[in-house]
């Protein structure tokens, strides 16, 4: 195979990988707290035959080599209820699973049968202490004030444990808005939580719909380059065939 069937078929590799996330990016376009992907591709240079040459060809190849997630707050959506929680600016609350600490931004909690604060897979949600958040039965009025401190009708109960990270790329996200890491957490020394209220996706439906676009069409015309080379090099075989 020659090298522009090569270079074709690397993009072509690129365009499917580009197109998965943006279609997740879509499908989570409602989803609280979720940060939208992207891929960085770069342009990987190979030396041609004939590179003994003083000036040799290179050929260019496409290569994706990472997936960033852009972590810039989504906008705050109004809920009314007391359970659900939005992070203004920094953090990531801590969730309890059973493969150790997760770390989440979204806020749409719970009370479960037992009277702690979990999230919507029944997760439960850190306080500073690292111990899950419990309620009595008698508590009413539950509020969370904007440094986390939660309290009801009969006092304080704990205050909700916020962290950040050095490097937010090496989170490792999974369902229902988790992220995972090795990374130590830090935590935030200002927080800002805002009650009744949830952070919104940040995906842009109008941007990632035109980069769906777009996307196909450089599919189908790297498609339609690939098959005119097809046909040259037909066309060229038959030519020698004729000569021979």
């Amino acid at each position: 195979m020659e090298a522009t069937s090569y270079v074709a078929l690397s993009r072509q590799a690129g365009l499917r990988r580009q197109l998965d996330i943006v279609a997740n990016n879509l499908a989570n376009m409602s989803t609280s707290g979720f940060k939208g992907e992207k891929l960085m591709f770069v342009e990987h240079l190979t030396r041609s035959k004939g590179g003994h040459q003083p000036i040799a060809e290179k050929v260019a190849y496409v290569r994706d080599i990472a997936t960033l997630r852009d972590f810039s707050e989504g906008p705050l959506e109004s809920t009314g209820n007391p359970f659900d929680l939005a992070i203004s600016g920094d953090g990531y609350f801590i969730v309890q699973t059973d493969l150790g600490n997760n770390y989440t931004r979204n806020g749409r909690f719970q009370i479960d049968q037992a009277g702690q604060l979990v999230n919507q897979q029944g997760h439960p949600v850190l306080a500073d202490g690292g111990q899950p958040i419990f309620f009595a039965p008698g508590d009413k009025n539950v509020t969370v004030s904007r440094d986390g401190t939660v309290a009801t009708d009969n006092g304080d109960i704990g205050k909700l444990s916020l962290v950040t990270f050095e490097n937010p790329q090496e989170l490792r996200p999974g369902a229902g808005g988790l992220f995972a890491t090795e990374a130590t957490p830090q935590a935030v020394e200002n927080p800002d939580i805002q009650q009744g209220m949830l952070e919104g996706s940040n995906v842009l439906p109008i941007i990632e719909m035109t980069k769906m676009i777009d996307v196909h069409r450089t599919y189908d015309s790297v498609k339609n380059l690939i098959e005119r080379e097809d046909d040259r090099q037909r066309q060229m075989i038959r030519e020698l065939a004729k000569v021979g």
